[in-house]
């Protein structure tokens, strides 16, 4: 059985739980290629920050808050009245990113690649939104089918997600992906093809791990908007953050 560890001491701004609708996109419902209905939902617009006195910030000049363990994310995300993307919904968005002619580099759906943020080592940590790369290729805003935009889907730093797919109550894998998981297939090209970011095949047996999705500053083209990886629940690492949700 997986336990959910006493989250760390995360204090919240007096106004998180009513953060600026500005700050939040609408990801419109999403029919998945399985024909699973995903509902519309709010997301962040940036990963989720951390201000110098530690309190939670979701805006662009602040620099993603990693180094935050799978439980002490949801925990911080909860304590603000918000809730960690679950991986229904990063699919919704990566599919919807993926239909959008402007997230490709040929500027058509599937002409070129999907943009893949940054990933190319220019840098070597997790940069805020508002920072601009050097390299033309590392483009980090992606526009979703009703015009909303947001950043670091792919690139930048990885994003922890709650595994509602093959996840126990807590969001943790409980089984290997089976051949038909839609969070194998939903990428419309394989793994490390045309800018989807790199995933696992069936039967991975990633067991008491947690998903983490996106990519980050040095990944290369393992990074992309359907990229799918793990780390242990309990791990803080520099190259993983997390992204806020919040119903519409």
């Amino acid at each position: 059985m997986n336990t959910v560890t006493a989250p760390q001491e995360v204090q919240v701004a007096p106004d998180a739980r009513l953060a600026p609708a500005s700050q939040f996109a609408t990801v419109p419902e999403v029919t998945l290629p399985s024909g699973i209905v995903v509902p519309s939902f709010q997301v962040a617009r940036y990963l989720t920050g951390k201000s110098a006195d530690g309190t939670l910030l979701i805006a662009s000049d602040a620099a993603p808050y990693v180094e935050i363990s799978y439980h002490d994310a949801i925990a911080a995300a909860c304590g603000a009245g918000l809730a960690l993307i679950t991986e229904l919904q990063y699919l919704a968005l990566a599919h919807d990113i993926a239909s959008v002619a402007a997230n490709w580099t040929g500027g058509a759906v599937g002409e070129g690649d999907l943009k893949q943020g940054l990933r190319n080592g220019e840098f070597d940590e997790a940069q805020p939104a508002s920072v601009v790369s050097e390299s033309p290729d590392e483009d980090r805003h992606f526009v979703l089918s009703n015009g909303e935009i947001i950043d670091d889907v792919a690139g930048n730093a990885c994003s922890w997600v709650f595994d509602n797919v093959q996840g126990d109550d807590q969001g943790i894998l409980k089984a290997p992906f089976a051949d038909d998981s839609i969070s194998l297939t939903t990428a419309p090209y394989p793994s490390r093809e045309r800018g989807t970011g790199w995933r696992p095949g069936a039967g991975a047996a990633w067991s008491g791990y947690a998903l983490i999705r996106g990519g980050y500053w040095d990944g290369g083209d393992y990074a992309g908007v359907f990229r799918l990886s793990y780390a242990r629940p309990g791990d803080a690492d520099d190259y993983v953050g997390f992204r806020c949700t919040k119903p519409e």
